[in-house]
């Protein structure tokens, strides 16, 4: 059985004995790089999923998210498709991947509108009171 496949048989194996109690990885080795690291990690996300739920996302995703497939797939209908993913995403914490800019980026990028002439004092200088 190559390592791949056995790894992922392992983490199903365990997955199984946890019966959904939380778990923590307590070391980290990185074996081509002869690196260990010990202390508590938390598992992604989506590693926390049960067993099934993640075989539905992968399923989901190796569908391109198509619903009417993911229907002929598991041979449900779409509100059992749809409340299913309902119930998968409430257990996902929503990862912002365009957070807002923080307040020492807006002031440098108002400095620099400025100073290319893009914007007057008066106008920086309402902006950066709008800032407080």
């Amino acid at each position: 059985m190559p390592s791949d496949t056995k790894s992922a048989s392992d983490w199903q194996d365990l997955l199984r004995i946890a019966q959904g109690s939380p778990l923590v990885i307590e070391r980290v080795r990185m074996p081509a790089k002869q690196i260990a690291v010990e202390g508590q990690f938390t598992l992604p996300e989506l590693a926390r999923l049960s067993l099934e739920d993640q075989v539905f996302v992968i399923a989901f995703l190796r569908c391109h998210g198509t619903i009417k497939e993911m229907e002929q797939t598991f041979g449900v209908s779409y509100p059992t498709i749809k409340a299913r993913l309902n119930r998968i995403s409430s257990q996902l914490e929503f990862v912002e991947t365009n957070p807002s800019p923080t307040r020492p980026e807006i002031r440098t990028d108002l400095l620099d509108r400025l100073q290319k002439g893009e914007i007057t004092p008066a106008e920086a200088i309402r902006a950066l009171e709008a800032l407080k």
